[in-house]
């Protein structure tokens, strides 16, 4: 990746503020470049396996991950995507601008409000609530009593009984038990927030749930504070409240977290 401003991250000082602003498009090279280090353990790569979603151009590199939902609804105005022969169970009610894979089962009772894309061999169960803005991959299964809401989800997901997700990302075959909530909402107003190494990194985001590696799993009746990042393989146990960065090949549990590499 190049900023045209390598120099400035060899020094352990920032440059001149005012300098940079008069040079114009230095100055937001710059800026760009810090952020991109900042993030930079949090970047896709880290958490994401890109191969198992057909929605890479949501992803842009040198951007943290969850840059991805701020284009959602201009990814859904730029255009259509490929459908396919898909069964329906009795009259499930599907609103405009849904896009429906081959091989995908719809059974009476979901609403899929739209705009949406559902991937190829899903099953979206009675009762299941898909409402705007929703990306969801391959073979996922979205079972009765769930809602999501402005999400991506991608290939092999099991979101299987009463979950609500909400502003977020679900990596390849990650995994909700039943009753598992994604909050995404701060109940004081304010941008989501993520707690990393011992600072308070602003999203730019008023609503924003989560982030799940993949493989990961979240056990039954747990609650995801918004913010939450969690690393490929790990497991949150059922019941907890978690919130923050949880490593990648960790499990979470009441007093505390520990990595089971």
């Amino acid at each position: 990746m190049r900023f045209g401003c390598v120099p400035f991250l060899l020094k352990e000082t920032a440059p001149n503020e005012k300098a940079l602003r008069s040079a114009g498009s230095g100055w937001c090279q710059y800026r760009r470049a810090m952020r991109f280090l900042k993030y930079m353990p949090l970047s896709t790569s880290n958490f994401l396996d890109l191969s198992q979603t057909e929605h890479t151009a949501l992803f842009e590199e040198g951007r943290p991950m969850w840059d991805a939902l701020k284009g959602l609804q201009d990814y859904f105005a730029r255009g259509s995507f490929p459908t396919g022969k898909h069964t329906l169970i009795g009259k499930p009610y599907i609103g405009e601008n849904v896009f429906i894979g081959e091989g995908t089962v719809i059974e009476e009772g979901a609403m899929i409000l739209g705009p949406a894309v559902i991937g190829r061999n899903c099953h979206i169960r009675h009762g299941a609530y898909i409402r705007d803005c929703v990306v969801v991959g391959d073979s996922v299964a979205i079972g009765h009593s769930c809602e999501l809401k402005a999400c991506i989800v991608f290939n092999d997901c099991q979101i299987s009984h009463f979950n609500y997700v909400g502003d977020s990302i679900l990596g390849y075959k990650a995994h909700l038990g039943a009753g598992v909530k994604i909050s995404n909402v701060r109940l004081m107003p304010g941008n989501i927030n993520i707690r990393f190494n011992g600072e308070e990194i602003d999203t730019e985001l008023k609503k924003f749930g989560a982030v799940m590696g993949d493989h990961a799993k979240v056990g039954c009746n747990a609650v995801l504070c918004p913010g939450s990042i969690i690393g490929r393989n790990s497991v949150v146990y059922p019941c907890l409240n978690w919130r923050g960065v949880l490593p990648s090949n960790s499990i979470a549990k009441q007093n505390g977290f520990f990595n089971i590499k």
